[in-house]
């Protein structure tokens, strides 16, 4: 296990928005000893284990990447790099007429991986819509309890610095939930 590995365990974790998610407890290794998996201690939630690649070092933070977004970036690269390499393959035809016959079984390769890679994507664009919805669920709880938190200070059920409290924490997660929300569009 690499020192940098070792550095990570009981640094809190993150989401790529600022929520705290927990403390590293530990991690589960190969039998090569590279970290497949990491223990986070989330409180009441319990023990999650996150995949190794989902989780960045950032100074005393160690900061999780949704898989959607790690998948995204995976089948963006990977359709991009296909569509640049048929374009190639379709120029070195056009200018060699002869290779036609070589360039065949490449072609079917790459239409291939192509049509792999537009299912992936359909499977991605189904997460994201789900995580659309979620977040659209999350914002409504946000502002209903915004919103009670309001007749509730109104009524002189609950105090003004109470009343700030939660109007910060409410707003700030709204910013992280409306940040996240562009995010998941952008991919889309």
């Amino acid at each position: 296990m690499a020192k940098d590995e070792v550095a990570i365990i009981g640094k809190p974790v993150r989401d790529m928005y600022g929520t705290d998610m927990g403390k590293i407890l530990g991690t589960f290794t190969d039998i090569d000893g590279s970290i497949q998996t990491v223990g986070v201690d989330c409180g009441s939630e319990g023990l999650k284990q996150i995949p190794f690649v989902q989780l960045v070092l950032q100074g005393e933070v160690v900061i999780y990447i949704p898989n959607w977004r790690l998948e995204a970036q995976k089948v963006l690269r990977e359709k991009g790099l296909t569509l640049r390499r048929l374009k190639a393959l379709m120029t070195i035809v056009s200018e060699n007429d002869e290779m036609k016959s070589d360039a065949e079984l490449i072609h079917e390769t790459y239409k291939s991986k192509l049509m792999d890679l537009d299912d992936a994507e359909a499977k991605i664009k189904t997460q994201l819509l789900t995580r659309l919805d979620e977040l659209d669920n999350q914002t409504k709880t946000v502002k209903i309890i915004l919103f009670d938190a309001r007749v509730q200070f109104k009524s002189e059920e609950i105090s003004e610095l109470t009343f700030e409290s939660i109007q910060k924490h409410c707003n700030n997660l709204l910013e992280r939930l409306s940040h996240e929300k562009n995010e998941v569009k952008n991919v889309q």
